[in-house]
C-alpha cells in the first residue's frame, strides 16, 4: 500500500510546526538536556566504577596482606563486595542512586549494601536525576503532546478538515499522516540521541561488546521508539476527537500527568500499603531470635552445641574435645555458620516475597499505564532495577558464606585443639592460605533473566501497541469532520 498521501500530510505538518518559534526553543532546550544527561550519566558511571574498582582492589590487597593468623579471626576480619554499573546504566539510572554498591562481608553476620548516592546527597535527589531515559520517557511525550494537540483539532476549527476529507482523503490516511508528521519531528531529537548513546556505549566498553549487551541495547532502543510512537498516535487521536484545540491540550496534559506523575507515585504507595514489609529493626530482630532458639555457637554451654560435643566425644571415644582428630572449635563454627545462614536466607526469602508482591502490583498497573511498563523494561535492561539489587545481595551472600566456611575448614584442618600456654605462640596458619578465597566479582543479570523478570511489562507494551491500531481503526470509521 502506497503511503504517498500520508507522507504529504506528514511533510505539511512538519513544515507548519516549525513556523512556530516556540518549537525551536523547546526542541533546543530538550536537546541541551539530552546532552547534559549523557554527560552526567558518563561522569556518574566512570566515577562509580573507578571507585568500585579501586576499593575492591584495595580490599583484596588488604585481605592478602594479612599476616599468619587464626582462620577464625580472618573470617571475622572480613572482606568487601563492590558492585559495578553496567554500560546501559549511563542512560537509565533507575533505582541505582538509592541502592548501596558495597557490602561488608563477615562471619556469622549478613549485612546489607551501603554507600548509596542518595545517602551522600541532599533532599533534591528525591525529585530524580536527569538521565537520557527520563528525558525520553517523560519530557519527549510532553513535547509530543505540545506538537500534536492541534494537529487535527486546528483543522476542524479553521474549516480545512472538511475540505481535506471532501478531496478524497480518508480519516485513516489523515490520522496516519499526522502521526508520521509528529514522529518525524521527534526523530530529529531521538535519532541524534541514539547515535550519541550508541557511541558512548561502545566507548565505555572499548568497542568490545558482548552479544548479551548488544541485545539489551537493541531492545532499549526499540522499546523507546515504540513508546514514543505510541504517544504520537495518542496525541493525534485525542486531537481528532476534540472539538477544539484547547480541549485537546487540556486532555493531553491530563493524560501526561496521570501516566508519568500521579499513577507511578500512587501505585508505589498502594503496593507498599497492601503488602507491608517489616522494618529493618524487626527483620534483624526476628533473625536474632530464631538464631538464639537454635543455639549460640560461641557459648560452650549452649544445649544445642553441647549435644553436638557429646555426640562427637562418643563417636571418637574420647573424653575431651582436645583429643579429637580435628579442631573442635572450627567444626562448631561451621555448624553455626550453616544454621545462621539458613535462618537468614529463610527470612530474606520471606521478605523478598513481600517485595515481589509489591513489584508485581506495580507491574500489573502497567496494563493501564505504558510509562510504568516502559520504565520497568528500561531499568531491567540497564540492570538498575530492584531485582538487580537483590541479585547483587545474593551473590555477595554466597561469596560471604563460602569465605566463612573456607576459613572454618582451614581451622578444622590445621589448628590444634590444644590451647597454647601463656608464653606460647598463638595458633595460626600461613598467610598463603588467604589466597584460597577468590576475589569477588559481580555478574549482572543476563538478557534471558531480564526478559523473564520483565515479561509482564513487555506484554503490556505489546498490548498497548496492538490497542493503538484498534483505536485508529475505530476512530477512522466514527470520527466526524464537525
Amino acid at each position: 500500500m502506497s503511503l504517498h498521501v500520508e507522507n504529504l500530510i506528514a511533510q505539511h505538518f512538519r513544515k507548519s510546526v516549525f513556523k512556530n518559534q516556540a518549537v525551536y526553543i523547546i526542541t533546543l532546550f530538550i536537546g541541551v538536556l539530552l546532552l547534559y544527561a549523557a554527560f552526567s550519566g558518563w561522569e556518574n558511571y566512570t566515577n562509580q566504577n573507578e571507585t568500585s574498582e579501586k576499593y575492591q582492589h584495595e580490599s583484596r590487597e588488604d585481605w592478602l596482606k594479612n599476616p599468619d593468623k587464626n582462620p577464625h579471626r580472618m573470617a571475622h576480619y572480613g572482606n568487601f563486595a563492590f558492585r559495578k554499573n553496567t554500560s546501559l546504566s549511563v542512560f537509565e539510572f533507575g533505582m541505582e542512586p538509592f541502592f548501596g554498591n558495597a557490602i561488608y562481608l563477615e562471619a556469622h553476620k549478613q549485612n546489607i549494601a551501603n554507600f548509596s548516592e542518595a545517602g551522600f546527597s541532599n533532599s533534591m535527589l528525591r525529585f530524580g536525576e536527569i538521565s537520557i531515559a527520563m528525558v525520553l520517557q517523560i519530557l519527549l511525550p510532553l513535547l509530543i503532546f505540545f506538537l500534536g494537540f492541534n494537529s487535527v483539532a486546528a483543522e476542524r476549527e479553521n474549516g480545512t478538515l472538511k475540505l481535506l476529507l471532501s478531496q478524497g482523503i480518508s480519516w485513516k490516511q489523515l490520522l496516519l499522516g499526522k502521526t508520521l508528521g509528529i514522529a518525524s519531528v521527534i526523530m530529529m531529537l531521538f535519532i541524534p540521541t541514539i547515535i550519541i548513546l550508541v557511541f558512548v556505549w561502545l566507548l565505555l566498553q572499548n568497542f568490545a561488546v558482548s552479544f548479551d549487551e548488544t541485545v539489551k541495547m537493541l531492545l532499549f532502543i526499540g522499546f523507546h521508539f515504540l513508546y514514543l510512537l505510541f504517544f504520537c498516535a495518542i496525541a493525534v487521536l485525542i486531537s481528532a476527537s476534540s472539538k477544539t484545540s484547547k480541549k485537546a491540550l487540556i486532555s493531553l496534559i491530563g493524560i501526561w500527568l496521570v501516566f508519568t506523575i500521579i499513577l507511578p507515585r500512587t501505585t508505589q504507595a498502594i503496593g507498599a500499603y497492601i503488602y507491608e514489609a517489616p522494618s529493618k529493626i524487626k527483620f534483624n530482630s526476628d533473625i536474632e531470635k530464631d538464631i538464639l532458639k537454635q543455639g549460640d555457637s560461641h557459648n560452650p554451654n549452649d544445649p544445642h552445641y553441647k549435644a553436638i560435643k557429646d555426640s562427637l566425644l562418643r563417636v571418637y571415644k574420647v573424653d575431651s574435645v582436645q583429643k579429637l582428630p580435628f579442631n573442635y572449635s572450627g567444626f562448631i563454627m561451621t555448624e553455626g555458620e550453616r544454621i545462621s545462614s539458613n535462618i537468614y536466607n529463610k527470612h530474606l526469602e520471606d521478605l523478598l516475597e513481600i517485595y515481589k508482591k509489591q513489584n508485581s502490583f506495580s507491574k500489573t498497573v502497567s496494563f493501564i499505564n505504558p510509562y510504568i511498563a516502559m520504565k520497568n523494561v528500561s531499568m531491567g535492561l540497564s540492570n538498575t532495577d530492584y531485582d538487580s539489587y537483590i541479585d547483587f545481595q545474593k551473590q555477595a551472600e554466597a561469596y560471604r558464606y563460602d569465605m566463612a566456611q573456607k576459613m572454618n575448614t582451614l581451622q578444622i584442618k590445621y589448628i590444634s585443639n590444644k590451647k597454647p600456654g601463656p608464653n606460647d605462640k598463638p595458633l595460626t596458619i600461613g598467610k598463603e592460605h588467604w589466597a584460597d578465597v577468590q576475589e569477588f566479582h559481580y555478574e549482572p543479570k543476563g538478557i534471558l533473566a531480564v526478559l523473564k523478570s520483565e515479561i509482564i511489562s513487555i506484554i503490556s507494551i505489546i498490548l498497548w501497541i496492538s490497542l493503538l491500531f484498534i483505536f485508529i481503526k475505530i476512530a477512522a470509521k466514527n470520527l466526524k469532520a464537525i
